[in-house]
């Protein structure tokens, strides 16, 4: 796969890997995206969480990075990184694999979708969907069959963006994933099976 690896009009798409870390730091800010997070809440603990809360999750992500492991994909508009998608095998996510709520479904191997950020000015502009069908290409490359993900089901009124950094249920609906599971009132589990490369955009582009 070429470092561009997807272009929709004017965004493209790249794996982050160390070369594009000045990028993500870009893109998150000196927040970490959300409240020092760094997209570190699933990797890690939850005492250790909070332990390295802010500069020590800053750290750890990068020490991923550069270890040579891809964390995600970014979106970029032009030259512009505007949106995050945390993709990898679920076995990367330390949390997740705890979690009583989100436990395996079964054993098929699987690469979990957990985290979206966005930047301010990009939001409600269809991001989320271009970033759901980059990761189907990303885990189709590194021969991934199953893509799962936990979005979280709007309330009425609608959900504030730091609630729906695991995405929402008609992002992933439109992309071609299907409901499996709903474990609870605020989580839904929903899979994409890849098939040959013809049906795969296919299903992505219904």
């Amino acid at each position: 796969m070429s470092d561009n690896e997807t272009t929709y009009t004017s965004y493209h798409f790249h794996p982050l890997t160390s070369g594009r870390w000045d990028d993500f730091e870009r893109l998150f800010g000196k927040r970490g995206a959300y409240g020092g997070c760094w997209c570190m809440w699933w990797r890690t603990t939850r005492s250790q969480f909070e332990q390295q809360h802010g500069e020590g999750n800053q750290k750890a992500m990068k020490e991923i990075v550069n270890s040579g492991e891809v964390p995600g994909i970014l979106l970029y508009l032009k030259d512009e990184p505007v949106g995050w998608c945390s993709v990898a095998p679920r076995e990367r996510y330390a949390s997740l694999n705890r979690s009583p709520v989100l436990k395996r479904l079964d054993e098929i191997p699987v690469w979990s979708v957990v985290c979206f950020y966005v930047a301010n000015g990009h939001r409600n502009q269809g991001i989320m969907g271009k970033l759901i069908q980059a990761a189907i290409e990303y885990v189709q490359h590194e021969g991934g069959r199953v893509v799962e993900a936990y979005p979280t089901p709007p309330k009425p009124g609608g959900l504030p963006p730091v609630s729906s950094f695991m995405g929402v249920p008609s992002a992933f609906e439109k992309a071609g994933f299907v409901e499996c599971k709903r474990p609870s009132k605020s989580k839904v589990i929903m899979r994409y099976f890849i098939e040959d490369q013809g049906n795969t955009y296919r299903r992505a582009a219904s």
